[in-house]
């Protein structure tokens, strides 16, 4: 489907609805349930939509959030996956910890995604390890 009024619409519904409903629907699950949030295949309704508008209209739908806000990152990252996915790229979300919150009673980490290599949600934080990379890719060589 060609890039449109009607494809952005529909887009924009789903990622406003998406954005709802994913604190709930995740809320207690464990890591491998969060990142079924990014799939590592899917159908592609949204072809044709630029990732600079997915990652703009993800960034302005999470701006004030109510729910998740100290999983800000995580929330962003995967609808950004997601919406990345679902339009047709290729799209790798990245996991990162500070090392020197290991000790510490609570875990520093942080997510972010990037297309092509580089970062377009978010970013890798000052002093974080990357830890594990959801790919595509990774995705086909564990199924082997």
């Amino acid at each position: 489907m060609a890039d449109g009024p009607l494809l952005r619409a529909l887009f924009r519904a789903n990622l406003w609805a998406s954005a709802r409903l994913m604190p709930v629907l995740i809320g207690q699950c464990d890591f491998e349930a969060v990142l079924k949030w990014a799939p590592l295949q899917s159908s592609t309704p949204y072809r044709g939509l630029p990732s600079s508008y997915i990652v703009a209209a993800v960034n302005r739908t999470v701006r004030h959030p109510w729910l998740m806000r100290d999983r800000r990152c995580l929330r962003e990252g995967l609808l950004a996956h997601r919406f990345l996915r679902l339009a047709g790229f290729d799209p790798d979300l990245r996991f990162g910890v500070d090392p020197k919150s290991m000790q510490a009673p609570s875990l520093a980490a942080h997510c972010w995604v990037c297309l092509d290599g580089r970062p377009v949600v978010s970013d890798s934080l000052p002093g974080m390890v990357e830890i594990y990379r959801h790919h595509a890719e990774a995705g086909k060589a564990r199924a082997a």
